[in-house]
């Protein structure tokens, strides 16, 4: 499970999806569009216009499923919700991961009952070379650094062991794309083009979104 705003969706996203697809042996990933996020502020566009792009970002990979439920949710989008229906439809002993980025982990802490998703999947962080993990590690709070230490998984292909309860740090080739980047420029009247799929911009295009 790869949960975002989307607004809109980027390489940066897809290639973080791709490379822990790989890593991890997944069999598939779910991008899922997030409704109405907890943990920050409304996206910029309509949940219809991200949940569109997020399809065309991804028609072209078999392994990657998009998931709208998050879209549809009335009230917040809790990971914490998604993921106990993840778990109801997988079974009890498919193994869930939930991908995270190293900065989102450091908030974790903060979730809706943060605790509970240890129960119902597997984390894996993304690591970006160059950014130790010591620097990232000694920044979490006490609660969110014991749990780390107790359930780190020193083989990322652990996770296929058991359903849930596992932390993972991945390697991942970093992109400097950011949706806020892209936003700016296409307010300020710039091209994107390769920062994100084309058919993603051709939609915006269309749609006169972000301008």
């Amino acid at each position: 499970m790869l949960g975002g705003t989307f607004d809109p969706v980027h390489f940066g996203h897809l290639r973080l999806a791709e490379e822990l697809c790989e890593t991890l042996k997944l069999g598939e990933v779910r991008l899922i569009p997030s409704g109405t996020p907890p943990h920050r502020s409304s996206p910029r566009v309509a949940p219809e216009h991200r949940l569109a792009m997020t399809r065309l970002a991804t028609a072209d990979n078999a392994r990657f499923k998009v998931d709208e439920r998050e879209i549809h949710r009335a009230g917040p989008g809790y990971t914490f919700d998604t993921l106990t229906e993840l778990r109801g439809e997988a079974g009890t002993a498919c193994p869930l991961v939930l991908l995270l980025g190293a900065d989102a982990f450091l908030e974790f802490a903060t979730w809706h009952r943060w605790h509970g998703i240890f129960g119902l999947a597997h984390i894996a962080i993304a690591h970006r070379p160059g950014f130790p993990v010591e620097r990232w590690a000694e920044r979490m709070p006490q609660p969110l650094a014991r749990e780390y230490t107790a359930r780190l998984m020193q083989q990322p292909l652990a996770t296929h062991l058991q359903p849930a309860g596992g932390i993972v740090v991945v390697p991942f080739t970093a992109l400097d794309i950011s949706a806020t980047a892209i936003r700016d420029m296409l307010r300020a009247g710039a091209s994107p083009r390769y920062l994100l799929p084309a058919p993603v911009l051709d939609y915006i295009q269309s749609h006169k979104l972000y301008t």
